[in-house]
């Protein structure tokens, strides 16, 4: 009992800094590619005969999960700290690149400058390899409050970024080259934003309390990946690791095959969740939504609203009588999405924006929500080191089912000449 109480206010110390961290961090993890992608009303101006907003999407995807794939079948032997510090370092570099390229070809687009952004949107999408399995990995032995932080951080990147978008489009929309000039100051943000990410990483989270605890937590439970974190929070190797090192009962854990088949209708559950989501989104709300009052504003409305609504369901968990926790519920919700595909169909040909809107908030709601309720609720009742194989397995499905997404986009374009 006496070490119980002069653990708890160390276990506590810090829950609420380490929260905000995780939620600027898990901006930092889709902020440069939301940019990318918010900027599409540039790019489809630049580049107006190679689909940007589809193009760019489809490359970016299998970089991320080829990487993810390496990467989480090696979870185990890989250093955690190294592994998120490159990550958010080439999200810096990458942002700044593109910075730099609309700058040297003072934005005059053609095949050469469009191959550019295409290898910029492959570094991003291994950057996004790296971090985003790291950080949900490393976040799912600590306190399920840190993942939903991260996760609604993600959402909170497209939110913020189409806010910024909608606010330099609308201060640069009646001067000249107005589209370029909102661009540019986009990515000059971005570029400061992913810098902050590398350095609270590096020098702020590894040091705050709470974190120092799970992650020491984690290394007597038999985890390696945490050792440089410790050792930069002055606290590697401590007596409970050097223990179980010797004994084999402490460090024993499941393999990934065994966590797979025990969770793989978790894994489908996310499979699922973003085939049906980026079979939608962004392509087809760019493209194939047609004319309306809002003009040139209408593909960037649609886009924030999903983004802010993405946001708020990854927020509606923490009411607990809110958050679906049963796995067979989970599942036939996950079905139901299917119906937003003739949904969107029939609105795009029949309905006015208002209900485009609508349908856009819900396809948002849903997947934020949803997304939240499988990744908390996934890794209770396992060993630090499992949580963490299992957090990076879960995200290998989840970018595998963001692949097969933009992938199936594609089809909407059948039958229009392309």
């Amino acid at each position: 009992m006496a070490e119980g109480n002069t653990r708890a206010p160390v276990r506590l110390e810090g829950k609420y800094g380490a929260m905000l961290v995780c939620w600027v961090l898990g901006n930092g993890c889709l902020f440069s590619w939301n940019s990318m992608l918010t900027i599409q009303d540039y790019y489809v101006a630049l580049f107006p005969n190679y689909h940007p907003s589809r193009v760019l999407t489809l490359i970016y995807q299998p970089f991320a999960l080829g990487t993810l794939a390496l990467l989480a079948y090696n979870e185990a032997k890989i250093n955690t700290r190294k592994r998120n510090l490159f990550g958010y370092t080439l999200f810096f570099i990458a942002t700044f690149i593109v910075l730099v390229l609309d700058l040297a070809t003072s934005g005059k687009g053609g095949l050469g400058c469009f191959i550019g952004i295409c290898v910029i949107s492959g570094a991003f999408g291994v950057a996004d390899a790296h971090v985003q399995g790291g950080m949900i990995g490393d976040l799912s032995f600590m306190l399920p409050e840190f993942l939903q932080s991260f996760l609604a951080g993600l959402a909170a990147s497209g939110a913020l970024t189409s806010s910024l978008r909608l606010i330099t489009k609308a201060a640069f929309d009646n001067s000249q080259d107005g589209l370029r000039k909102g661009a540019i100051l986009f990515f000059a943000v971005s570029t400061l934003f992913e810098l902050l990410c590398v350095l609270l990483y590096a020098f702020v989270f590894p040091k705050l309390p709470i974190v120092k605890y799970y992650r020491a937590k984690a290394a007597s439970e038999g985890s390696k990946t945490v050792a440089s974190d410790l050792a930069a929070a002055g606290v590697y190797k401590q007596g409970p690791e050097t223990k179980n090192e010797h004994d084999p009962q402490q460090v024993e854990r499941l393999n990934n095959k065994e966590l797979l088949l025990q969770n793989i209708d978790y894994a489908i559950d996310l499979f699922l969740i973003y085939a049906l989501t980026l079979s939608i989104f962004p392509g087809f709300l760019s493209e194939d939504t047609g004319s309306h009052s809002l003009g040139s504003w209408y593909a960037l409305v649609l886009i924030a609203i999903y983004n802010l609504w993405d946001l708020i369901g990854r927020y509606i968990p923490l009411i607990k009588c809110l958050k679906l926790e049963s796995r067979k519920g989970l599942i036939v919700v996950i079905l139901l999405r299917s119906l937003f595909v003739p949904a969107f169909y029939f609105t795009a040909k029949y309905g006015d924006q208002g209900w485009m809107i609508m349908l856009t908030s819900l396809l948002g709601l849903s997947n934020g929500h949803l997304t939240v309720c499988v990744l908390t609720c996934a890794p209770k009742g396992y060993k630090g080191p499992e949580q963490n194989a299992l957090g990076n397995l879960l995200v290998l499905f989840l970018l595998g089912g963001i692949f097969a997404g933009v992938t199936l986009d594609w089809l909407w374009l059948i039958g229009k000449g392309w």
